[in-house]
């Protein structure tokens, strides 16, 4: 049966073990200078300890989580007359406590090790070592973490390089393939990609055999959603598809046909694992919510695996997800058609975000976080709280871009600093962009979180727009080849003539700001000192 919880193999049926990578017995008696010796029980890299704890209870049963070596100097044995009886009892306790190992420690009650324990630990399969005098049970339990330690490093340096191979197979031509491919290398099994409707689309690895097959395929069906993605859970079958269910045995009652059960579906698991022929299975959900599952089939199930084959989901959910959704491949279709020539008043109407707005006015809005340089994911993160998967991040690295829906009205966003321009149609999506852009501008400046763009009328709109375009042309002519100058004169006249915030608004120092107007003043042959000339400046910047 299918366990939705990943299991560890090597723990003791349900003794709970810490979140640490087990200590291989071996690696213990191979350190010098405890010079530990095994006297009885199994040996082999399978036979591990979780910690060591040292008892000296006539019963330790009630004091024993499971996968500990259990260390003792035998103070508690008696010299009864028929102390076989005692060993095996206490051996047995033991092993149904879930001890891993049994630590005898020679002097100073006992000279040497009973006979009787040595026969009662191989009768019942527990690992008996011999502590030598010059061994410390604090000594013991030290190594033990040390080892832990060692093994928690190589996991997760492991883990981390898993990682980094998996995302590089992400950026190849062909992502979902060379992500199955270095997801079976790195778990060292077969790894395969399920469609929404169960059949295996993609795999890798050495295919086991048909039965395991079969049943990670079934595994798969634990995780999957109970209904085909956009269909709703009413309790009906899609027309022409009969409707069965799983009776909560996975048998229905004798003499009677499975029925539906009432109510809507029970949650499934992210994840589950199971295990066929000795083969561990595990099966992951893809977050995409388009019913693709992973597939892991390995002959051993490793520390860090699980990790492992998580990070290989999330990346198979970005690359599933956007790719097979409605709104990702209409989105991708604009992107073709702007590309092959379309305007961008024939590809807005793909850009619906089902909210009324296909086609209609958008809002632009730059963004720069208030710290650190933004990266992907937090300008993704960024397009979520703004309602809006239309997110671009500019080459250089520092201002995010979004098309955000007219009718949602961006609130300020904390840790960002967002520019808003006016709503416009999709021809006027580039002149947005420049209000935006300045918006940007002046709110850093003036260290508020959000300014938008002023959409009331003015005097400016008086002047026919293509008689003031070139007047504004002519009037700004001797700056064409310098659009430095351009910018900064237009953050400097919008800030009111301030040096300290047009710096601050353009990154640059004071001096430089300074230096630019004056440029700029020579330039134009105007006296900014002058309102009059301030005022037609600014009319002809707001129309270049």
């Amino acid at each position: 049966m299918a366990d939705a919880r990943p299991t560890d193999p090597t723990a003791p049926a349900g003794a709970p073990v810490p979140p640490t990578p087990p200590v291989p017995l071996s690696a213990l008696l191979a350190r010098d200078d405890l010079a530990l010796r095994q006297l009885a029980g199994p040996t082999g890299p399978d036979v591990v300890i979780h910690w060591a704890h040292t008892s000296e209870m006539v019963d330790p049963f009630p004091y024993l989580l499971g996968g500990e070596l259990l260390l003792t100097a035998g103070v508690q044995f008696p010299d009864a007359p028929f102390p076989d009886t005692f060993f095996d009892s206490y051996v047995a306790r033991v092993v149904a406590a879930g001890g891993a190992a049994l630590g005898f420690g020679l002097a100073p009650v006992h000279d040497s090790v009973p006979d009787a324990l040595v026969t009662a630990c191989a009768t019942h399969g527990l690992p008996l070592l011999e502590v030598p005098p010059g061994t410390t049970f604090s000594g013991v339990a030290r190594a033990v973490w040390q080892l832990m330690a060692q093994a928690r490093l190589a996991e997760l340096r492991r883990v981390t390089e898993a990682q980094q191979s998996l995302a590089t197979a992400a950026a190849h031509a062909d992502p979902v393939p060379s992500v199955l491919r270095r997801l079976a290398q790195r778990l060292g099994g077969h790894a395969v990609l399920y469609g929404p409707d169960g059949t295996g689309i993609a795999a890798a690895g050495r295919a086991p055999a048909p039965a395991v097959t079969e049943a990670l395929r079934k595994l798969a069906t634990v995780v999957r959603p109970a209904t085909p993605p956009g269909q709703a859970q009413t309790g009906q079958a899609p027309p022409g598809q009969a409707q069965t269910s799983r009776a909560p045995t996975g048998q229905a009652p004798p003499g009677k046909p499975p029925t539906a059960p009432a109510g809507p579906a029970p949650a499934r698991p992210a994840s589950a694992t199971d295990t066929a022929d000795g083969v561990h299975l595990s099966a992951y959900a893809l977050g995409s919510g388009e019913g693709f599952v992973l597939g892991v089939a390995a002959g051993r199930r490793d520390g860090g695996d699980h990790t492992i084959a998580s990070v290989g989901a999330v990346l198979l959910s970005l690359l599933t997800g956007e790719h097979h959704s409605g709104a990702g491949a209409a989105r991708s279709s604009a992107l073709v058609r702007l590309l092959l020539g379309a305007t961008p008043e024939e590809v807005a109407p793909l850009l619906d975000t089902g909210d009324g707005t296909s086609g209609g006015e958008r809002i632009v809005v730059h963004a720069r976080p208030d710290r650190q340089t933004p990266d992907a994911v937090a300008a993704a993160a960024l397009g979520t709280a703004l309602g809006t998967p239309l997110v671009d991040l500019d080459p250089d690295g520092e201002v995010v871009r979004l098309l955000v829906p007219a009718g949602r009205g961006p609130a300020p966003v904390p840790g960002w600093t967002l520019g808003v321009s006016a709503p416009a149609g999709a021809g006027g999506w580039p002149a947005a962009d420049a209000q935006a852009a300045r918006a940007l501008a002046r709110a850093r400046a003036t260290r508020v979180p959000l300014v938008r763009h002023g959409a009331r009328p003015g005097l400016s709109e008086l002047v026919p727009e293509t008689a003031a375009r070139a007047h504004a042309q002519a009037l700004l002519a001797p700056l064409a080849a310098q659009p430095a100058l351009t910018d900064t004169l237009r953050t400097w006249l919008s800030l009111h003539g301030s040096w300290d915030r047009t710096a601050v608004a353009l990154g640059v120092h004071r001096n430089t700001v300074r230096q630019r107007v004056a440029r700029a003043a020579l330039l134009l042959g105007a006296d900014l000192d002058d309102p009059d000339v301030r005022m037609e400046l600014w009319f002809a910047l707001r129309h270049s």
